[in-house]
């Protein structure tokens, strides 16, 4: 990477002022086996959460253009590497080792998805990018039941990374800080994981709840999900759960909050959990109330039928907080073409329901995923820079 020295030194010196990252796109081992990593999309956003993730953001510190460049083209190698494979290269007898080593002497194939956006932050004057901001790109407002922390919100690009084993992701991690480092430094970063269907079906949150059941299907990629340049609007919400009064809430109750029963993730009104809701036969919400979260963020009506988003969260976990708290969560992440029109319309819906009694959004951001890595000769971000 040909970074400038005062660029690398500005980065190492600023190490521990933050952390963070968020993207996904290369070779993964999903549900439906490994995703490419070079194609006109970052495909691997369709693939199913894999066990264990990292989402982060990072501050570009790169001094210019130029150097903002060789920062996306080793972001590029760095996760067509990670994704594809093989044996780290070799470095002389007293150089540090190309490769942490975690993972054994080669980085297994097909293991790992990377994910990779732009935040509008990087759209400012620093790089003259102002006049290729996607058009639909801004930075993340506070929703009327947010609590923000600025230090865990926002950032010039984000990367999610989704692997099946926790070592995978801390490897990718740890691989692509240090080839970056003198041109973009974490500024948050949280680990989450994906628990195994139980016992069939859409896997849980930390709610008890079936997660995702009423995505878009694959099909509907084209019009809710990818934008015209082959890149995806992306959400990251991370929404502490307060587990612990949520858990002293009756059954019954937490069922008309969500509108769906916790055992089998049927609607209130059905008896499977892929059965659809039928509101035009329950008009005033006698069975599933006009205020439960299915009900609000998705009415099924013509009318919101393009305003559907494709979700993908996981769960995490920090431990306890100063006041003994424990400290978990989701990462909600979700990608459309549009922001207002999608996921801020159903924000709007949502705001006031009955759960917000029980999460608190804390942190998180707006990005565009860039269009896919063509071939061996392109990199993330190529179109933009012109």
């Amino acid at each position: 990477m040909t970074l400038g020295r005062r660029a690398f030194l500005r980065g190492a010196a600023a190490a521990g002022a933050g952390a963070g990252l968020v993207g996904l796109s290369g070779s993964a081992t999903a549900a439906g086996g490994a995703v490419p990593f070079h194609g006109p999309r970052q495909t691997a956003v369709l693939a199913e959460p894999a066990r264990h993730s990292i989402v982060a953001a990072f501050d570009v510190v790169a001094e210019n253009r130029t150097e903002l460049t060789a920062l996306l083209k080793e972001l590029t190698d760095r996760a067509r590497f990670l994704t594809s494979g093989g044996a780290p290269a070799s470095v002389g007898i007293t150089g540090p080792p190309a490769d942490s080593g975690v993972l054994g002497p080669e980085v297994p194939e097909g293991q790992l998805s990377v994910l990779v956006g732009a935040g509008a932050s990087l759209f400012d004057d620093r790089y003259g990018l102002a006049a290729r901001k996607p058009p639909k790109l801004k930075q993340m407002p506070m929703f009327p039941d947010d609590a923000l922390d600025p230090q865990w919100c926002h950032g010039d690009l984000s990367l999610v990374l989704n692997a099946a084993e926790p070592d995978t992701v801390l490897h990718a991690l740890r691989d692509i800080a240090r080839a970056t480092r003198g041109g973009m430094q974490l500024r948050w970063k949280i680990d989450g994981f994906s628990s195994p269907p139980r016992p069939a079906g859409t896997p849980r949150n930390l709610l008890g709840f079936k997660d995702g059941t009423a995505n878009p299907a694959p099909s509907e990629a084209d019009s809710l999900v990818w934008t015209d340049d082959g890149g995806s609007y992306q959400v990251i919400r991370l929404i502490r759960m307060l587990v612990e009064f949520w858990d002293r809430v009756s059954l019954s109750e937490q069922e008309n909050m969500i509108g769906r029963r916790r055992d089998t993730g049927a609607p209130l009104d059905g008896a499977a959990e892929q059965d659809a809701p039928r509101y035009a036969e329950d008009p005033i919400g006698t069975v599933i109330p006009l205020t439960s979260h299915i009900r609000l963020a998705n009415p099924r009506t013509p009318q919101t039928d393009g305003q559907r988003i494709l979700r993908r969260a996981v769960n995490y976990d920090r431990g306890v907080d100063s006041n003994g708290n424990l400290d978990m969560g989701l990462v909600f992440t979700c990608y459309q073409r549009d922001l207002e029109q999608q996921f801020e319309a159903v924000q709007k819906r949502l705001a006031g329901e009955p759960l917000t009694d029980y999460v608190s959004p804390f942190g998180g951001g707006y990005f565009h995923l860039f269009p896919g890595v063509t071939d061996p000769a392109d990199h993330y971000g190529r179109a933009v820079l012109g």
